[in-house]
């Protein structure tokens, strides 16, 4: 969700309309600088009151009662041997205890037998580490430590797995003698691993041979002079009609690698909202989000998460991703966390990033856009004057964003010179962002972290969060510095927030077609990257790994062309969708539509296969009533029913759809883009497990050709797509040929 939730909107487009006429003139002609003074007044006592019960809706503190129901509900399913489903529940149960408890301790070693039976050796070895330091009860230690015993032996560190068998010895000796069944099991156990770690040290397993060829070849790069993390093949131009824009230095080959840029700043989107309804009952939710599933800062996919020390909603992957996290923004935005799930993704980004850049740099370069406010109303005028610039050092120096040396940097000047679009946005829709950033400044004020959040408190002083002694209401000047940062970053993510994608799996997990989709993972600020203007039509591709996005070619790029990305991940580029019946009720019809559709996947998760037919051919029908036969979502549709029919092994079925949709992405992203190659790997598995050879084989071919492109020779898809190749070609020649 990047923008606040519905409620926080309406709320906003009443205060609007009921402004003097006057003052909504001032505010919609005002600079940025001048919207923050006019507005800062503005949210009322009763503004507050809205926020906080729509924060009560979000949750994201620390609650025992969550802590008792995640743990209880995950001993329930690892009971029933849902072990994977057990580890997440587990997580949830430790996000909501607080650290260096015995409850902690538990969940974590809960978690590590849960982690066992998936043979997660090493991630289990990291949570009996945590459940130790966390304090685990003693009385409970021994079983535990059995456990560290077989998952280093499972390992193969024999000499640690007897280590740990020695200290459990040691720790029985110490207990005294143990009758009791458990007591007794233990024993068994033990006395069972060290004959194992005999075996093993007996009979050492044969040393795997090493493959000279394993060695991944590193792709030839050049980087720019000018441009951080971009290619030598690119220069960063200039002039009036489009701005800020990067054009190909010389003839560019498909799969050339362009970029590669770390995000300045990103923030997790929490996927599916669970906001809870205003009432007395709490009820807890049990499904999986992104909030879940990546961690909230490096975006690594999380197995078993380390939460965060104030609040629940936080998690990484790593001890060492949570303490950067804290010392680098999370200190600050701990207790804001229902606030800033209220108020957005954009709003999260636009604190984070001054968070990240520090008051001292914001602060500069704040006064320094108030020399150059008239930049804002005339951007004309600037253009003229920069395009005047030869095109030398000396003239990118005076680009936008570019350091006294004329380097273009993935820096924070970058980032906020990047155009706000001030004048372009709705008057509503300024002072909805403006209410915004000044309730999160002033919740930081109230909370007592404004020395937090102008560098001026390490975080070895901060402990809680400090009542302020401050209750005039008004902001700080410092305050306002930071919340007029804050409002531009807000207005440019409108155009330049990026979106972190990744391939996610759909549907249940147990199908032999995996069928993924492209989801949003966060939202992030790449000052290289948006230096690309968009096209319907792009010569580039970008792929993501964590925070650090790739942009490689897809086609061939002569000299002096400019750079093209495509910055809308689904439209539908066919009119004619919406000309019979106005814009509310199209989306009310296609929200209905989906609705439908959802329900249709959900009849499939239950394997009601034959019932989920049926509702996806009737959602075809009633599509075409409204939508061109090329809409996209006519081809999720069609893609939907190829996934059923290969649940129930009817392959040719299935083709005969997925082609279907196949035509239609085509149509809207090109026979070369990447989703193309994303359907046709779901072909190529589908022909691969019908035996359908030759077709098979070919589709593998076309599917290699664009993903290698757009995500390299290494990807997971192209080695699959390899591996079937393989498994074809050393099929015997009768099947061949009846194929």
């Amino acid at each position: 969700m990047a923008l606040p939730v519905e409620e926080w909107r309406l709320y906003a487009a009443r205060r609007w309309a009921e402004l003097e006429p006057v003052l909504r003139e001032r505010l919609a002609a005002a600079s940025l600088h001048d919207t923050l003074r006019l507005g800062c007044g503005l949210l009322r006592p009763e503004a507050v009151a809205v926020l906080r019960r729509l924060c009560r809706r979000a949750p994201a503190g620390k609650e025992p009662a969550a802590a008792r129901f995640y743990r209880e509900e995950g001993n329930r399913l690892f009971g029933r041997r849902h072990y994977g489903t057990a580890v997440r529940l587990y997580s949830q149960a430790a996000s909501h205890e607080p650290p260096g408890s015995p409850e902690v301790s538990v969940c974590f070693a809960n978690r590590s037998a849960a982690l066992f039976h998936l043979r997660c050796f090493e991630v289990c070895l990291e949570d009996i580490a945590r459940a130790e330091s966390h304090g685990y009860p003693d009385r409970l230690l021994p079983k535990v430590l059995l456990r560290k015993a077989e998952c280093l032996l499972c390992l193969g560190r024999l000499q640690d797995a007897a280590d740990a068998l020695s200290v459990v010895e040691n720790k029985i000796a110490m207990d005294g003698i143990m009758t009791s069944p458990t007591h007794q099991a233990l024993l068994k156990k033990l006395s069972q691993l060290k004959i194992k770690i005999h075996e093993k040290e007996s009979c050492p397993e044969p040393a795997r041979e090493t493959c000279g060829d394993v060695q991944r070849r590193s792709e030839i790069w050049e980087e720019n002079d000018s441009i951080s993390g971009a290619s030598s093949s690119l220069s960063l131009n200039f002039d009036i009609e489009r701005g800020r824009h990067l054009v190909a230095s010389q003839d560019i080959l498909p799969g050339q690698s362009l970029l590669k840029e770390e995000a300045f700043v990103s923030v997790l989107c929490p996927g599916e909202s669970r906001l809870l309804q205003d009432s007395s009952e709490t009820v807890w939710d049990t499904r999986v989000t992104n909030a879940d599933l990546y961690c909230h800062r490096c975006l690594r996919q999380l197995l078993a998460s380390v939460p965060c020390r104030g609040c629940s909603y936080a998690k990484y992957c790593s001890q060492s991703c949570a303490d950067m996290a804290w010392e680098q923004y999370h200190r600050t935005e701990c207790s804001l966390g229902a606030l800033l799930l209220t108020l957005g993704v954009f709003c999260h980004v636009a604190l984070r990033t001054v968070l990240l850049a520090g008051f001292a740099e914001v602060s500069r370069l704040v006064e320094w856009s108030h020399d150059d406010d008239k930049d804002l109303h005339n951007p004309e005028a600037r253009c003229k004057h920069l395009s005047e610039a030869p095109d030398t050092r000396a003239g990118t120096r005076s680009i936008p964003g570019c350091n006294d040396n004329g380097q273009y940097q993935s820096s924070y000047q970058a980032v906020f010179n990047l155009l706000p679009h001030a004048e372009k946005h709705s008057p509503e829709h300024k002072f909805l962002c403006m209410l915004s950033v000044v309730a999160i400044c002033k919740q930081l004020q109230e909370a007592g972290l404004e020395a937090a959040v102008l560098n001026q408190e390490s975080s070895e002083k901060w402990s809680k969060p400090k009542t302020c002694e401050k209750t005039s209401g008004e902001l700080s000047p410092e305050l306002k510095t930071m919340a007029e940062a804050m409002l531009r970053h807000v207005l440019q993510l409108q155009c330049n927030a990026q979106a972190i994608t990744v391939m996610q799996e759909s549907g249940s997990g147990d199908s032999a077609v995996v069928n993924k989709k492209l989801v949003r993972l966060a939202t992030a600020f790449f000052p290289v990257l948006s230096l690309l203007n968009h096209s319907c039509c792009p010569n580039i591709s970008v792929s993501f790994s964590g925070t650090a996005a790739t942009v490689r070619a897809s086609q061939a790029i002569p000299s002096g062309q400019e750079i093209f990305h495509c910055y809308e991940m689904l439209c539908c580029s066919n009119e004619a969708c919406a000309i019979s019946v106005s814009r509310e009720s199209l989306s009310r019809r296609l929200w209905d539509l989906q609705q439908q559709i959802k329900k249709a996947l959900e009849l499939l998760r239950d394997r009601k296969a034959d019932q989920a037919i049926k509702m996806l051919l009737k959602c075809q029908m009633d599509a075409g009533n409204f939508l061109s036969p090329g809409h996209l979502l006519m081809g999720e549709m069609e893609d939907h029913l190829a996934q059923v029919y290969a649940t129930l092994g009817k392959w040719q079925e299935a083709a005969r759809h997925l082609e279907r949709s196949i035509e239609i992405v085509e149509m809207h992203h090109g026979p070369s883009s990447v989703e193309m190659g994303h359907e046709l790997f779901k072909l190529a598995q589908i022909l691969f497990n019908g035996f359908a050879v030759s077709e098979a084989l070919s589709t593998i071919q076309r599917a290699e050709e664009i993903l290698s492109v757009h995500c390299g020779p290494q990807s997971t898809q192209i080695q699959e797509l390899q591996e079937m190749k393989t498994c074809l070609s050393e099929l015997p020649r009768s099947i061949l040929q009846r194929t």
